[in-house]
């Protein structure tokens, strides 16, 4: 990316639609009502043959005090001192209201590079709006539409001359091409891939509201990057944050607090939840954040088990450990109920953490590095065959009908997470609960804790090509010829 370009603007100018036809996807939530957007979102933006990163951020409001608006402002302000060009949008059919004026004196004294665009300009009735924002002494503004795509060409003139300024981050920031190939790389095929810059580990942060998820990855990142505060259910979209944690390049991603699904009554919170619940589908690691106070509700089950059947790697961390009294017996407890009411996730890893003063991040890093080591561990065939001879004749698979069900031999057929295939008779005639028998002796003797496994039968019969296929009526030529003979 060669620049950064943030959007700014009172609220329900239309930022996260532009925003939105930048980045070519549907990012960011929009919504007719204001003050959707709250935090600060990335993109990797195109308009022409221009490559840049584009932040959306929070509608500016005139508080200053330590309310909700009033620290959506300050970290909108903190994205217009990061940036490298400010677009102050406007919206031409209101036309520049008071506000307007004074976020344009403040973006003028604070951002060397603001680009004045008048927004939802299509039509003659934002004609005097465009001309009102003349005034706000930011030159010529752009006459534009985020929804309807119009006046881009417009943007990109007056971006492009800027862009050669930042030519020269983009050369550092440009992709590796020069790649080192191993010749031994094919002897080495059980290696786990490790997450470079170009391909962070894909990390989901998810829980119900007021969990401290925002708090947990603001401190992972060292700075109050995320908007946070006690009143539950501030984040609304799913925000993902790359950074190096302990030298690891990953993606971390925020979402929205998930409550019970016949709590969800407004438009904007299922909007909300749907995106963090598609966080999760993208994500490799899934940290399912627990309020220490209230472990293990109706709503935290579920979201370890969405995570689950989704086959993501799942790390549990509970929350707030710092004011607990009775550490070691509430531990206890936490161990006896996981083990209890997540039996699908036995042996995951259960990490206690504050996110208030950072204690158990280290141990938290470790077990997400361990969960992403074993979602995508490969087992030598050889090794599983040898495995199946002794798990069969520890307990032989049932005889539905006197004819016992062989098992002749299994393969890793995928990883991420594991999966496996065993060939075998009566593949449909095998007991759920010799699966679940397989499943965990994987489980335990190949050393995957928590990690989802699947396991196939197959019938040797399903390798028959011909199976199921009609035999070929005679061709109308044949019919010809033999009843000629005869």
């Amino acid at each position: 990316m060669s620049f950064t370009l943030a959007i700014v603007g009172r609220p329900n100018v239309g930022k996260s639609t532009l925003f939105n036809r930048l980045v070519g996807k549907r990012l960011a939530l929009v919504d007719d009502q204001p003050g959707v957007t709250r935090d600060l979102r990335e993109g990797e933006a195109r308009l022409g043959d221009l490559r840049f990163t584009v932040v959306d951020t929070a509608g500016l409001e005139d508080a200053t005090d330590n309310s909700l608006e009033g620290r959506m402002r300050r970290l909108t302000e903190r994205a217009v001192d990061m940036a490298d060009i400010c677009l102050f949008m406007v919206d031409a059919r209101v036309g520049v209201t008071p506000v307007d004026q004074m976020f344009a004196e403040i973006l003028r004294k604070k951002s060397a590079h603001v680009i004045l665009a008048a927004n939802k300009a299509e039509g003659n009735a934002a004609d005097a709006g465009v001309l009102d924002a003349w005034g706000l002494g930011l030159g010529e503004p752009i006459r534009l539409s985020g929804e309807h795509g119009e006046g881009l060409n417009d943007l990109y003139a007056q971006l492009m001359p800027l862009a050669d300024e930042f030519e020269k981050r983009a050369k550092d920031d440009s992709p590796e091409i020069d790649v080192v190939l191993d010749e031994d790389a094919e002897e080495d095929d059980l290696s786990v891939p490790m997450p470079t810059r170009n391909k962070p580990l894909q990390v989901a942060v998810v829980g119900r509201p007021n969990a401290g998820k925002s708090t947990l990855i603001n401190k992972i990142l060292g700075e109050d990057r995320l908007l946070t505060g006690p009143e539950a259910g501030i984040t609304r979209d799913a925000i993902s944050l790359q950074i190096d944690w302990q030298d690891v390049p990953m993606r971390i991603f925020d979402t929205a607090g998930m409550r019970k699904k016949a709590k969800v009554q407004e438009k904007l919170e299922k909007l909300s939840v749907s995106d963090g619940l598609r966080a999760v589908k993208f994500a490799e690691v899934v940290v399912v954040l627990l309020d220490a106070a209230i472990p293990f509700e109706q709503q935290d089950l579920r979201i370890a088990d969405l995570a689950e059947r989704e086959g993501r790697a799942v790390v549990v961390a509970v929350n707030k450990w710092d004011i607990e009294d009775e550490k070691q017996e509430k531990l206890r407890n936490l161990k006896e109920a996981f083990d209890r009411l997540l039996p699908q996730l036995r042996g995951a890893p259960l990490i206690t953490v504050s996110a208030k003063t950072g204690k158990g991040l280290d141990r938290l890093h470790a077990a997400i590095m361990r969960a992403y080591d074993v979602w995508n561990r490969r087992v030598p065939t050889a090794a599983l065959n040898r495995w199946l001879t002794g798990m069969l004749e520890q307990h032989p698979p049932p005889a539905p009908q006197g004819k016992r069900i062989k098992l002749r031999y299994m393969t890793q057929a995928k990883t991420r997470p594991p999966g496996f295939v065993v060939m075998c008779s009566h593949p449909d005639k095998m007991p759920e609960s010799y699966n679940r028998y397989l499943v965990n002796g994987l489980r335990q003797d190949f050393d995957m804790p928590g990690t989802p496994i699947r396991l196939t039968l197959r019938s040797q019969s399903d390798k028959n090509p011909y199976k199921g296929k009609k035999k070929a009526p005679p061709s109308k030529l044949r019919k010809h010829l033999e009843g000629r003979r005869s």
